[in-house]
């Protein structure tokens, strides 16, 4: 049992996964797909397979003021794509603001080389939307 992070942008979606003891997240990919979603849902659906994903927990991105960018609708059509295709996997969302903030500010931390952190921003954005929702699940 594991838990799937998901940061979906236009052309390129982070990937993260907790380990079967759902304590920790880590960056597993980012996927391109330039805007392909038949790509990137077999993708997806390879990896809930490999790491039997019993719940997927998507990034919502909303405004600072916490209502609605014109991304979310994007987002949610998404997670439908994703409902019809997985079936019976449970997909959640969580408030994505400020995840590639934070991302870009560990990679400045860790000095990470330009090049780099185009593919790796939007995997680490991933682990963060993974562990706020792991974070929640806490407090219940």
């Amino acid at each position: 049992m594991r838990i799937l992070g998901i940061d979906y942008g236009d052309s390129r979606v982070g990937v993260a996964i907790t380990d079967p003891l759902l304590i920790t997240a880590q960056g597993l990919e980012t996927i391109s797909y330039n805007g392909n979603d038949k790509i990137l849902l077999k993708r997806l659906e390879e990896i809930v397979k490999e790491y039997e994903v019993t719940t997927i927990v998507v990034g919502m991105p909303l405004n600072m003021n916490g209502t609605k960018t014109e991304r979310v609708e994007v987002t949610e059509k998404f997670i439908h794509k994703l409902k019809s295709r997985l079936g019976k996997i449970e997909i959640k969302t969580v408030d994505e603001r400020l995840t590639t903030v934070e991302a870009h500010k560990t990679m400045n931390f860790l000095d990470i080389n330009k090049k780099k952190k185009r593919g790796l921003v939007d995997t680490i954005s991933a682990v963060y939307i993974l562990e706020t929702y792991m974070g929640s699940l806490k407090k219940e």
